[in-house]
């Protein structure tokens, strides 16, 4: 009884502090800074004491996974299709949830400081808010679908806030190709879900990788159902960790405020596509053709970013590149199959990221005032060293590492402008049909009052 209740504060709770967030918005009643702080840190801390009890009674009763099951909500006669909200802790779920939960917490407490007398203070903690539910429902989702809903509210999230600052034109445009991207990645992942079913029947995570716990478990669906099965997951997981070639929006989303960037892309959401392919970990032993595709993936990923951030001059995009570096070298230990290693990596490296963002501006801050207080001439350090000899290998390398490896104008004519040239015929077609509609409904408000009329003066 304690376990059932600890399991279902952990999940509920973040949602009645989305719900009482947003319909405070939508009711026109403002919350102060004091008690909008004060009720998200309560909850999320409820949350994170919830979760580590259950841990805790986990442990002690040697029990390796506890699924907290809310019923099917749809069930199909044909091919016994359903669609259930089942939630799986275990020793994957528990510990990633807790690092998300202290995290938020962290940020939570950092923003209230930070944003404090900011016009978007409201704004920016319901888009918060929302973000940390998707992190849990994706975190400790036991079928697919959920997974898939609490990956949607972490994209959406993020992508707002990315855009948070719209008054300005850089962030709003780079919210919307982060938006175009996940949206791309968020195809794959729901295509991932139908085939899924399909082979199956339902979206349950035990009817594919088995019912031991992970990481025991092991796939039973056929090694090339695996394969496609599993090369969809990727696309989506590289999408969110921004793994090559969805590499060029992770700067981009710097724009947001320091918070965000701290919990979003140096901590959570870019580890994400990493969790996901270590949920489905005994799958992508299934077919090694799968597994040496991710190690390539993230070998190449490994290679760009780290290219790329040595020549940045900014320490948000500094840092997310080493970000980036980490994970597809996570991506890479998930391939080789050494899963606790990939997990404690994946909790180290959130940790000690979140630091180094929301260190950052004090950290510039600082560093200037010394530069001020020990002088300009003794800060330039004059050399007798030759000029670096630039070849032609060295400048290609040079040019092609502050282009970001090209990838935005790839994303540019391949994903993001066919995208919006579909939006906007779509745009266009309806303007036209609307226009269609009020010239025929014009047409006869007149004709009525004609006939009115006629009627009138007979």
């Amino acid at each position: 009884m304690i376990m059932h209740v600890c399991a279902l504060l952990v999940v509920a709770a973040p949602a009645a502090l989305v719900l009482n967030t947003g319909l405070s918005l939508l009711l026109g009643y403002r919350l102060s800074e004091r008690s909008l702080a004060l009720t998200t840190q309560s909850i999320v801390s409820l949350s994170a004491i919830a979760a580590t009890i259950l841990l805790a009674m986990m442990l002690m009763t040697d029990q390796v996974q506890y699924t907290l099951d809310l019923g099917r909500w749809v069930d199909l006669p044909v091919e016994h299709f359903h669609f259930s909200f089942t939630f799986l802790f275990d020793r994957l779920s528990i510990p990633f949830v807790i690092l998300s939960l202290l995290l938020c917490g962290v940020i939570s407490a950092f923003a209230n400081r930070y944003l404090h007398r900011d016009e978007g203070y409201t704004r920016f903690f319901l888009f918060f808010v929302i973000f940390l539910l998707g992190m849990v429902v994706t975190s400790v989702a036991g079928t697919i679908e959920t997974m898939f809903l609490g990956w949607e509210l972490v994209g959406l999230s993020s992508a707002l806030l990315v855009a948070f600052f719209h008054n300005r034109i850089n962030p709003v445009a780079n919210g919307l190709r982060v938006w175009t991207i996940y949206r791309f990645a968020d195809g794959a992942f729901l295509f991932a879900a139908l085939v899924l079913h399909h082979l199956t029947g339902g979206g349950d995570l035990n009817l594919m990788m088995g019912p031991k716990p992970w990481p025991e478990n092991a796939c039973i669906i056929e090694p090339s159902q695996a394969l496609v099965v599993g090369l969809l997951l990727l696309v989506a997981a590289a999408g969110k960790s921004a793994l090559v070639p969805f590499s060029g929006w992770l700067p981009r989303a710097m724009e947001g405020p320091t918070p965000s960037s701290a919990i979003f892309y140096g901590a959570l959401s870019v580890h994400l596509g990493a969790y996901l392919l270590l949920r489905v970990g005994p799958m992508l032993e299934q077919s090694p053709a799968l597994q040496w595709t991710i190690i390539l993936l993230g070998g190449i990923t490994a290679l760009y970013a780290g290219l790329v951030g040595r020549v940045q001059t900014d320490v948000k995009s500094a840092l997310a590149f080493a970000s980036l570096l980490q994970v597809s070298i996570i991506v890479m230990e998930i391939g080789f199959g050494l899963r606790y290693l990939a997990l404690i990596h994946i909790i180290g490296h959130a940790s000690m990221r979140s630091l180094q963002m929301l260190r950052a501006p004090s950290l510039l801050r600082d560093h200037r005032r010394l530069e001020d207080n020990i002088g300009y001439s003794a800060r330039i350090k004059q050399t007798s060293e030759p000029a670096f000899e630039l070849t032609p290998l060295r400048t290609w390398r040079y040019r092609f590492a502050m282009e970001r490896g090209y990838l935005d104008t790839i994303l540019d004519e391949w994903i993001a402008t066919p995208f919006l040239n579909i939006f906007r015929w779509f745009d266009g077609l309806e303007r036209r049909l609307v226009k269609l509609l009020s010239v025929r409904d014009r047409r006869r408000a007149a004709m009525v009052a004609s006939k009115t009329d006629e009627m009138e003066s007979s």
